[in-house]
């Protein structure tokens, strides 16, 4: 699959077009230099033909090193790909360094376009004149904001791309083989650094500055066999600690994990864990995801094992079902470890239970600890049955299914885990009528530890 990659300063609507071509408000996009700090991928598909389209962080090797890094960045980006949109304002007269830059990248022999966005009429239009100073036959004058001339640019991509149907289809097949991984966490606590080791590239621009990662980043790794698709999410601040376009990350962050399979809730093992944490781990319960606790930076750790597992374990007692690793992404240690980790939660997550087998465990929980009669009413459950994975959902349907108490169904979801692996899945059970449709529903998450 052919790769695009959208390329320019700052502002100039590298994001808009990013969206205008997936047709959907994926990318951020602000009045705000630097929004986009690292990639953000997507497939598009233009009449029969997909390719790979990249959204690179701004061109601005003139501010911070945070900002040369992101420069140095998309401009490796560009040109690995294979066909390169450099943008630039309309409005501005054309810029030496935008010059120099569209030259080194057009040394790399791949196809290139000039796109001079931003002329939302015709008299704006009249300076395109000046850009043909840039040396290059495809020039495209339009407005992504007014969508005026858009059409004439996707044309041209299209007929770039060369995509045989047979390998479309492959792909499509493959993706939904792919285990989605969030990589969630507060700021600083190692998320890009982790994401890094994981893919074993400088994928995710890594930085002190807190609210480096903005837009969510993915990369898709093969590991035996298993495509593993990461997400790094941006890193979540205190709710009142939440600045200008960093709002729009965490909802960002909220719409990836109800994309996800996985968590890797990252935890900064060098200080103590703030209560923020806890409230980031309660995202993994509201999205029902497989997780694991990661406690990063375990070169720089507080504590030793022993108490670091158990703080662990008395603050997320509703992800009591997690595993928990340590690693260190600055010096790779343990990292490797997670893959496997990755795989296993999967399999658990989306593990099916014969209803012969759960109704065995079923019935030798009830014999070891009977129903309870609420108010002398009799309890029956007739049978039980899975009905549903990612997570494993489990029914019981029997007679008052209101009136089974939540102890006992934790108590029911604790057998079913000491007789099955589990380990990193939530569990739901439902408590159905025979007849009526009754339903109650709760989660393993509701579950305290022990």
């Amino acid at each position: 699959m052919k790769k695009i990659a959208i390329i320019g300063k700052p502002n100039v609507g590298k994001s808009s077009l990013f969206n205008r071509l997936i047709k959907e408000r994926d990318a951020i996009t602000s009045e705000v230099a630097g929004t986009t700090r690292d990639f953000k991928k997507r497939v598009i598909s233009i009449e029969d033909r997909e390719a790979l389209l990249i959204d690179t962080g701004g061109l601005d090797s003139t501010s911070s090193q945070l900002f040369q890094n992101v420069t140095e960045q998309s401009l490796k980006m560009a040109e690995q790909s294979d066909i390169i949109i450099y943008m630039v304002d309309g409005r501005l007269l054309p810029d030496d360094e935008d010059r120099r830059l569209f030259h080194r990248l057009q040394k790399s022999g791949k196809k290139i376009a000039l796109v001079v966005n931003k002329l939302d009429n015709e008299k704006l239009e009249e300076a395109i004149w000046e850009f043909y100073s840039f040396g290059v036959e495809e020039i495209f004058p339009l407005s992504i904001s007014h969508n005026r001339k858009v059409s004439r640019l996707v044309e041209w991509i299209r007929d770039q791309l060369d995509l045989p149907s047979e390998e479309r289809e492959e792909q499509t097949e493959t993706t939904q083989e792919e285990i989605a991984v969030s990589i969630i966490g507060r700021v600083n606590v190692g998320k890009s650094s982790l994401l890094n080791a994981l893919i074993k590239s400088d994928r995710a621009i890594v930085s002190p500055v807190a609210g480096t990662t903005i837009d969510p980043i993915d990369e898709v790794i093969e590991v035996e066999g298993r495509k593993i698709r990461f997400v790094d999410t941006a890193g979540i601040r205190r709710r009142g600690k939440i600045e200008g376009i960093e709002k729009y990350a965490l909802l960002r962050t909220e719409k990836m994990l109800e994309r996800s399979d996985i968590a890797l809730l990252v935890l900064d093992a060098s200080e103590d864990f703030a209560e923020l944490d806890e409230k980031i781990g309660g995202l993994v319960e509201k999205h029902r995801l497989g997780v694991a606790i990661v406690l990063n930076k375990w070169d720089k750790r507080k504590y030793e094992y022993s108490e670091a597992i158990q703080l662990v374990r008395d603050k997320f007692k509703f992800l009591y079902f997690a595993p928990i690793i340590t690693v260190s992404a600055l010096t790779y240690q343990r990292v490797h470890k997670i893959y496997d980790l990755i795989v296993r939660i999967y399999q658990n997550y989306s593990r099916r239970i014969p209803t012969s087998q759960i109704n065995r465990v079923i019935e030798d929980a009830i014999l070891r600890h009977s129903l309870p009669a609420p108010k002398g009413r009799v309890l029956k459950i007739y049978y039980a049955t899975q009905f549903d994975t990612s997570p494993p959902q489990f029914a019981l349907i029997m007679n008052r299914p209101k009136l089974l108490h939540f102890s006992y169904k934790r108590y029911l979801i604790n057998r079913i885990r000491d007789e099955f692996d589990f380990e990193g899945s939530p569990i739901v059970l439902i408590a159905k009528g025979k007849n009526r449709g009754e339903r109650e529903e709760i989660e393993s998450d509701e579950v305290e530890d022990g």
